[in-house]
């Protein structure tokens, strides 16, 4: 037999080489009907910057989220009814609760107190972030659909209570881009608690894989293989080349793959992070009297651990990342999860971040950078105006608080009220889907619009539901 097929192929032939390939290449036709819009789109540049809806008023995000369930009732919703029944059987009827250890009505440990010209009462947890009330916009009528961690978890940054779905950082990837070249647009600063669910919390679910979050550590260095394992920095420039050119070569012969550009996308940003990173987390080019407000000198750990973790907030909001989220430090007990020993537990965790998040704030507004960074607080959700136990708090998904700051939010408001207890929202309730639509919005997005065809339908952030709080931004 003299000479051979040039048409022999030793691997398996894909769907779409077939379709392709026979009827004259008529399948190939009714393939690129099938194949959605945002797959070709993403094989042109994951994250190349794109125009907002409208214009924005917030560049960046800022998200402090407290793990596991702040309560309400000791810290920014004061209930003087609660100092009155305490130590009496809850008046009002019991829904179900994470555990059945349900005991009296428990009056707050702490006291409050008014703060600035709009007079907000803040506990004395938050003795440093209370001085910043008059940029504060406190949501006293949040509400979620979970009582249970990691469901709840996943509905605070997916918009979902199952896992698989994109976190919010990877939405806004899609939807911006980034403008930020050398590092990843969405940065997970991890002070040690990874919320329950996992990095799930955190992926890119539907959306390529670009779209996910990066998790920094704290430990040297903070991001795995960040530095180069090659002898010179030309041998890893041949590898990266090579596997650039193979990534083309498929490419080119099966067609556009988000996967693939994704991964592209992936490792070339790696090798320019392999400089970036740690410029980002040199800190010797921070002033003393700033480290200092940051409390990376306080006698307490944790307020180190979070205080560099802000720090850090503040040095990516500068290099131009668009949503960064901070999670809390380790070794306080248990989260702010406070099924029992509420009192040490909240008064630790309290005392890892208000020093950070204070000097955070007005640094942001010293370097310029508060009206064009949104910063949020929040748990997944709040804990009941009455005791598990003798010393504790169980978890309360029906009324809790959280509030924002900058980014074109209306400042020194108190919006939605719960009850005379604290127990439930009853006046302008606040749903997750409505903080995320907010959010969007602040950013010059519009959250109906923001859309991934995924399973038959346009997915999105806010799922069917959401709705802007026009009344909160200024």
């Amino acid at each position: 037999m003299s000479g051979h097929c040039h048409r022999f192929r030793p691997y398996p032939v894909t769907r779409r080489q077939w379709l392709s390939e026979t009827a004259t290449g008529f399948g190939s036709v009714a393939l690129a009907a099938l194949l959605p819009d945002s797959a070709v789109a993403a094989s042109e540049g994951l994250l190349r910057p794109r125009p907002p809806h409208f214009p924005p008023r917030a560049r960046s995000v800022i998200f402090l989220y407290m793990d596991g369930g702040v309560s309400q009732v000791d810290t920014f919703d004061p209930k003087p009814e609660l100092d009155r029944i305490h130590g009496q059987p809850f008046p009002q009827a019991i829904r179900p609760t994470q555990f059945n250890n349900i005991g009296r009505s428990l009056a707050s440990p702490w006291k409050f107190h008014r703060y600035g010209e709009c007079g907000t009462p803040v506990s004395d947890l938050f003795p440093h972030v209370a001085r910043h009330v008059d940029d504060l916009t406190v949501i006293r009528s949040m509400a979620s659909e979970f009582s249970e961690h990691t469901n709840a978890n996943y509905f605070l940054h997916t918009g979902h209570g199952q896992q698989g779905r994109p976190g919010m950082g990877a939405w806004w990837g899609y939807g911006l881009g980034t403008e930020c070249q050398d590092l990843p647009h969405y940065v997970i600063l991890n002070g040690g608690l990874i919320p329950p669910g996992g990095l799930d919390n955190f992926g890119s679910g539907f959306l390529p894989a670009g779209y996910q979050g990066s998790v920094f550590t704290g430990s040297d260095p903070p991001v795995a293989n960040v530095r180069r394992r090659e002898a010179t920095a030309e041998q890893q420039n041949r590898k990266l080349r090579l596997l650039n050119q193979l990534d083309r070569l498929s490419q080119n012969h099966h067609g556009p793959d988000a996967q693939v550009e994704s991964a592209i996308a992936n490792y070339e940003l790696a090798a320019r992070m392999q400089l970036a990173v740690p410029e980002l987390m040199d800190l010797t080019d921070e002033t003393r009297s700033t480290q200092e407000a940051y409390g990376l000198s306080a006698g307490f750990r944790n307020t180190q651990i979070f205080g560099r973790q802000c720090l850090i907030a503040r040095r990516l909001v500068e290099r131009g990342v668009r949503f960064i989220q901070l999670t809390c430090p380790s070794g306080n007990g248990d989260r702010w999860d406070q099924h029992s020993n509420l009192r040490d537990g909240h008064e630790k965790n309290a005392r890892s971040v208000d020093q950070p998040i204070a000097a955070l704030l007005n640094d942001l507004k010293e370097r310029g950078l508060f009206e064009t960074t949104l910063v949020v607080w929040t748990g997944e959700f709040g804990r009941t105006p009455f005791a598990q136990g003798t010393d504790g708090r169980d978890h309360n998904p029906f009324g809790f608080s959280c509030w924002l700051a900058g980014g074109g939010m209306r400042g020194g408001i108190v919006y939605g009220a719960t009850d005379e207890f604290g127990y439930h929202a009853v006046e302008n309730r606040v749903e997750i889907h409505d903080l995320h639509a907010t959010m969007l919005h602040l950013c010059g997005i519009d959250h109906e619009r923001l859309t991934w065809r995924f399973s038959g339908r346009d997915m999105r952030l806010t799922d069917v539901h959401g709705h802007v709080l026009h009344d909160l931004i200024a």
